[in-house]
């Protein structure tokens, strides 16, 4: 077979690169839409030890990780596979933003730019390696009568395709469709491209296939059913009833006089005759009696014409740039599911598949690196009336412990002292020595880095404060600021008012800084992209009546870091920086359970500022609040409430 052949397909021996297969553990940080009773049926299924019930999976994360994780689970169950890779842009991971009429692009994150980097810095060869490794985990997630639908563009659908003939192997190659996207447009020098490719393979020639198929054009309505019966007004049209293999010894008989070989068993000719289905000609000759309204149509071919793509005044815009319509999805999906099938897409963007999926009664996982391409998913799920429940999904703590363990060795002390001097030198600290809560000094102040296996927590902030009046005024590394920046991944959900708290009767201000996720990126690290931010700040007021909690956001500071000046000043109230919260009202230290949420669309720009609720028991509850802010990041806040 011939074989396309690109820069770091084999290593210097000879032999094909392996792609990266690490499984790791997904953790839970959110379920969405699940009832009081789902849950606690969920609860109940595993305290007796037994699978729970299926919750669609949306995961934040790198598709090098993703994939191989969900292996071991659903390797050769996945039923239809959707992906709309990257083409040739880096605009795929930017988005757009608007504050009362002002609007500005937020561009990539640092770790979005990175792997747009890995996919195209070596140009064509790192894109083929890249999605060769992508189409090797998808083969190996298919069913055997699964289908994959690859949506690209025509700058790279010829490189593509050939991918696929050795993935899959070319026998089972399918179809190509072109989809016209654009309008007609011009260019000087070349027929300019208005398509796009989407090729479609399967494992075997046994992959679910639902024809699918497109109205009849009124000229042919008019040319080819021009009978019209007088008593119903049903149009049809007269039909051969001959068969095209005449070699059917069965099927050749005497009918009317005629000896042919006819499409029907005589016992079914004479059915159709009795109920009045044949028509004979003037010669005697019958015909079959083919009615308008029972035809499906005319059969789908491969070029898709009838589709438009989304435009900004469409009503499921929703601003990302790479969206396709549901109806392209709801085609796609119809032909190669069918309900209750798993679709996966681990590009989904602004959410079409999933969104498409749920309404059409499959099970769905959709993946994406980027947060706001995640935000936007669960946005337009939640929009979907009586949606099922959905977990959000990432791979946290077990990602940062495969990099710690490849980047400072198997030794857990030496790993720890080299994990935290690594990160103390990005944040531009001093490394000391000497303590066990404070680990460096940056400008007078002193430098907590948090673990990567678990949250700064409550308890952290008083040990830190512990060991920080000890610290003071002793020695070259003393502080010389009465303030203590803590570093950390994840922070307990109700660090920022309580620990801080426990920092203010100590006399110390605390600073709550998140170790950005590029710190995993090597080609970050090199080139100075990590950046680290201060935690948002979130307040809220709570009544509690009789068994009715009432709630109200107050107010809530982001860092500015990311946003222009000019919106900056745009910005007239701080609740222009929130586009989501959600409430749960019973929080039991598991994940965080949508329960309640208010959020902003296209078409719905006010956001509600409270939120009530009655209990149906009295007794005492944890509340956790959790914000999104315009730029996908989220803050979250808890409280206990006693109701009577």
């Amino acid at each position: 077979m011939t074989e396309l052949i690109w820069d770091g397909k084999y290593d210097k021996d000879g032999r094909k690169v392996a792609p990266l297969r690490v499984a790791l553990p997904f953790q839970t940080v959110e379920t969405v839409n699940e009832t009081a009773q789902e849950r606690q049926r969920a609860l109940d299924l595993f305290s007796f030890g037994r699978d729970a019930e299926w919750r669609n999976r949306l995961i934040w994360g790198d598709k090098k990780y993703v994939l191989p994780s969900l292996l071991d689970e659903f390797a050769g169950k996945v039923d239809l596979i959707y992906i709309d890779p990257p083409f040739d842009t880096g605009a795929d991971f930017s988005f757009h933003v608007e504050v009362e009429g002002e609007g500005f692009t937020k561009e990539p994150s640092v770790i979005e730019q990175n792997a747009y980097r890995d996919t195209w810095g070596r140009g064509v060869d790192s894109y083929l390696q890249w999605f060769y490794e992508t189409a090797l985990a998808l083969r190996d997630l298919l069913s055997s009568t699964g289908s994959i639908w690859v949506h690209i563009g025509p700058n790279m659908n010829h490189l593509v395709r050939v991918c696929l003939d050795e993935v899959f192997g070319s026998e089972n190659f399918q179809s190509e469709i072109a989809w016209k996207r654009v309008a007609a447009r011009s260019h000087a020098k070349r027929l300019p491209f208005s398509h796009d490719s989407i090729i479609l393979f399967s494992p075997s020639q046994d992959s679910v296939w639902n024809p699918q198929y497109l109205p009849l054009s009124e000229s042919l309505v008019q040319s080819h059913y021009n009978n019209v019966e007088p008593d119903t007004g049903r149009r049809y049209t007269l039909d051969n009833v001959l068969n095209q293999n005449p070699d059917r010894p069965n099927l050749t008989y005497e009918w009317n006089g005629f000896t042919r070989t006819w499409r029907w068993t005589r016992e079914r000719m004479q059915e159709l005759h009795d109920t009045g289905r044949l028509v004979c000609t003037k010669s005697g000759m019958p015909r079959y009696k083919r009615y308008l309204d029972e035809s499906l149509g005319v059969t789908l071919q491969s070029v898709w014409t009838d589709i438009p793509p989304v435009n900004s005044q469409a009503m499921e815009d929703s601003g990302y740039p790479t969206q396709k319509p549901e109806a392209l999805l709801e085609r796609i999906i119809k032909t190669s599911s069918n309900e209750d099938g798993l679709v996966l897409d681990c590009f989904c963007g602004s959410g079409t598949t999933a969104a498409v999926a749920e309404k059409l009664g499959r099970r769905w996982i959709a993946a994406d690196l980027g947060r706001f391409a995640i935000h936007t998913t669960r946005k337009r799920l939640l929009s979907i009336p009586d949606v099922k429940p959905f977990v959000v999904q990432n791979l946290g703590k077990y990602e940062r412990q495969l990099w710690q363990a490849a980047e400072f060795g198997d030794s857990a002390d030496a790993r720890q002292l080299a994990y935290r001097r690594f990160i103390l030198d990005l944040y531009r600290a001093q490394t000391i020595t000497g303590y066990s809560w404070l680990h460096g000094v940056r400008a007078g102040r002193m430098v907590h880095v948090g673990s990567v296996d678990s949250p700064v927590s409550p308890a952290d902030v008083s040990s830190i404060a512990a060991e920080f009046r000890r610290a003071t005024g002793s020695g070259a590394g003393a502080p010389t600021t009465n303030t203590v920046e803590v570093l950390g991944w994840d922070f307990a959900f109700e660090l920022n008012e309580v620990a801080k708290q426990q920092a203010a009767l100590a006399n110390i201000n605390v600073r709550f800084v998140r170790i950005p996720r590029e710190v995993l990126e090597k080609r970050a690290v090199e080139q100075g992209d990590i950046r680290f931010f201060e935690l948002a700040a979130l307040s809220l007021d709570s009544q509690v009546s009789g068994r009715c909690v009432s709630l109200t956001l107050t107010d809530f500071v982001i860092p500015l870091d990311d946003v222009p000046e000019d919106v900056q000043r745009a910005i007239t109230s701080w609740t222009q920086w929130i586009d989501y919260w959600a409430v749960d009202w019973d929080n039991r230290s598991d994940t965080f359970h949508n329960q309640w949420q208010s959020y902003r669309t296209r078409q719905k720009r006010d956001l509600e500022m409270s939120a009530d609720h009655t209990y149906d028991q009295p007794g005492s509850y944890t509340v956790m609040v959790k914000v999104i802010d315009i730029l996908g990041n989220d803050t979250t806040k808890t409280l206990a409430v006693e109701v009577r």
